[in-house]
């Protein structure tokens, strides 16, 4: 063998060992330890190689399409292979390709491919694409995506490919509502396929997933006058929503291209690049396919826009669960229309592999026209210290192994950055309500050193300057806060001390303790437990957890700061009579008389009961309209020989059928 092929060869071992344990991590585990680009460049080194060589690898990822599902769906072959496409970053290559033929221009989405069934009608299976021989059936699940039609007017069996996804905006809600950080999903794709391979289909629906349609395999007895164009407006009249896309020729292919270019940051949908295809459905299928290719079919992957600047420093970010990730600075570019400063280098292997130090110059881009990342290091020095202590509370840092990925923690129990979510509790709807400050934001503030203790919140105006510049902010975004921040200032005492997050004080606990202490706060806070056991609704357990709060010196002193900042309005002592007084209610299901649940809580509390989330042998009442149906909080009530109230029987507990809209 000669050197230049032995060395070919070896190179494309070294390759596999890379991509196959990369593409596990992303298919498999749903975590990443590499970027798409660098991926992608290894991928079409290895690719070349194999072309120049004529030799392929047993094991290559040039022929795998994906990977063997391990979890504990059903599993289903299918009738034919799924296959992966070929792509190009040139627009000239895809003219080329498509010649004198009319193609079909789309997203390419990122989420999960499902093949849908209908039988009569009616969905009767969908399963997943898998490793693209075998996939996993989600029919269920399916069934309870946003806009999936359960039923068709066509009655002939039906096959049709699409992509699950999840829109950004409901990813961004999504991830808000998951108060563990370390729990969030690192982007739609991965929350998409977490939620669409659920076991439990109940969680798939709440996930508001979408199908959008992008190819029909089988419809019997239709024609189609041989166009996939024709298919397409054939499955938006059965009522499927089809990927957005344009017929175009060689000539306006161009122009196609960069109007979809223009649309992805507006895309409230993920993608990552475009896909041509034949419009002639006969003459595509006559092309074939590869061992891992269609022809009749190519993807087009943005040309990231480089541009060449200089590091200027590694900020380390500090979040709540210890770990403390590097974010490269490097003096402003223009790229995709936006000016850039900074991108996330996510952790020490890469940080190490890219060789950084302050001064280098590189190369940065937008991955999938988006998110920022640093392409190459040109100079590499390797001048980047690791910091021995946390940017936040000056504690001892160490790097810890996980997944073959090297990360910066700190060791400090104590750490302010991992107490966001004390903060976050106290800024939340039912405490201080301080709108537009997430946890998300919380993370920034905090590790960039704004925020340490509580009243901190209601100074934030001493980094106008800083905050206006960081990433998702701006002037108008900072000038929403500062008002919400004033807002917050006037608020109630219960909303006050449910905020501080004292063990098992909920709301309703806390409107109970200032209604027994006539909200004298300084009463409150040095009851002892025998005073506190007598409050309705305040055990031993309770008792115990407020005494200890209040005995930490610190916790005292950021109570004290906190009510320095606030205005506290007095609620009035309510006139009703206490009819409800040591009773406990449940409220599930929809309300007519009230305007609201809260509403109606708030009438069971004004009379001295207590609302509650679950229904227990405590409880007094659960109120359900639906008396008789079987859910499972009208079955737990019925074993317990709970009484089940409609809105009417509740309103005539209270001595009258009065109006409470």
């Amino acid at each position: 063998m000669d050197q230049k092929r032995e060395n070919a060869i070896k190179r494309m071992k070294e390759l596999t060992a890379v991509l196959l344990p990369a593409a596990k991590a992303y298919y498999q585990e749903n975590w990443e330890i590499m970027s798409n680009r660098e991926y992608d460049q290894l991928y079409d080194e290895l690719a070349g190689l194999e072309r120049d060589t004529g030799v392929v690898l047993a094991g290559s990822p040039t022929q795998k399409v994906g990977y063997e599902v391990l979890s504990e769906l059903p599993k289903e072959a299918h009738e034919s292979p799924m296959l992966s496409l070929d792509k190009t970053k040139e627009v000239t290559a895809l003219q080329d390709w498509l010649g004198e033929q009319t193609g079909i221009l789309s997203w390419k989405l990122d989420g999960l491919t499902i093949v849908l069934t209908y039988e009569g009608g009616e969905l009767v299976k969908a399963v997943t694409r898998g490793n693209g021989e075998i996939g996993e059936v989600i029919t269920a699940n399916a069934k309870v995506f946003a806009n999936v039609p359960l039923r068709i007017a066509f009655e002939g069996q039906l096959i049709l490919r699409g992509e699950a996804v999840i829109r950004y905006s409901d990813f961004e809600k999504i991830n808000e509502e998951i108060e563990d950080v370390d729990a969030r999903y690192k982007n739609p794709r991965n929350l998409c396929s977490g939620s669409v391979r659920q076991l439990n289909n109940e969680i798939t629906a709440k996930r508001n997933v979408n199908f959008e349609a992008f190819m029909l395999v089988k419809a019997d007895g239709v024609d189609f006058h041989n166009s996939r164009k024709a298919q397409f407006e054939w499955l938006l009249a059965q009522g499927f929503d089809v990927v957005e896309y344009e017929t175009v020729d060689k000539e306006s292919l161009p122009g196609a291209v960069e109007a979809f270019s223009e649309k992805v940051s507006s895309c409230d949908f993920p993608s990552d690049g475009l896909v041509l295809l034949m419009d002639d459905i006969a003459y595509g299928e006559s092309l074939g396919r590869t061992a891992k290719f269609p022809r009749n079919s190519i993807a087009f992957k943005w040309a990231d826009e480089i541009r060449e600047t200089r590091l200027t420093e590694i900020e380390w970010s500090a979040s709540r669960t210890g770990l403390i990730n590097p974010v490269a600075i490097f003096e402003p570019v223009e790229l995709e229309g936006t000016t850039v400063s900074r991108a996330s280098v996510h952790n020490i292997s890469i940080m190490e592999e890219l060789e950084l130090g302050e001064g280098d110059t590189i190369t940065v881009y937008k991955a999938n026209m988006i998110i920022p990342q640093i392409a190459e290091n040109l100079t590499r020095s390797r001048k980047i210290q690791i910091p021995e202590t946390c940017p936040v509370c000056g504690g001892k840092t160490e790097i810890r192994q996980i997944n073959d990925v090297r990360s910066l923690y700190c060791t400090n129990p104590d750490c302010q950055a991992k107490k966001i979510k004390s903060f976050a509790l106290l800024a939340s709807r039912d405490a201080l309500n301080i709108d537009g400050l997430s946890e998300a934001t919380l993370e920034k503030f905090i590790a960039a050193g704004f925020i340490h203790r509580y009243a901190d919140l209601f100074h934030l105006d001493r980094f106008q300057e800083e905050i206006v510049t960081m990433e998702g902010f701006g002037k108008r975004s900072y000038e929403n806060l500062m008002a919400a921040v004033k807002t917050a200032s006037n608020t109630t005492l219960p909303r006050m001390i449910y905020g501080l997050g004292i063990t098992g004080i909920g709301l309703a606990n806390a409107k109970m303790l200032c209604r027994s202490f006539h909200s004298d706060f300084s009463a409150m806070e040095n009851a002892q437990k025998e005073e506190l056991t007598e409050v309705d609704g305040i055990g031993e357990v309770l008792a115990e957890g407020w005494v200890s709060y209040f005995a930490s010196e610190d916790n005292r002193s950021q109570v004290e700061e906190l009510m320095k900042e606030l205005t506290i309005e007095p609620e009035p002592e309510s006139q009703e009579e206490a009819i409800f007084a040591g009773k406990v209610f449940v409220i599930t299901g929809s309300v007519e008389h009230f305007a609201n649940r809260k509403a109606l809580q708030a009438e069971i509390e004004k009379r001295g009961g207590k609302a509650a989330s679950s229904v227990t042998s405590k409880t007094s009442y659960l109120i359900n309209n639906d008396v008789t149906s079987n859910s499972s909080k009208n079955k737990k009530a019925k074993e317990l020989g709970i009484p089940i109230l409609s809105e009417r029987d509740f309103l005539e507990l209270l001595g009258g059928n009065e109006n409470a809209d």
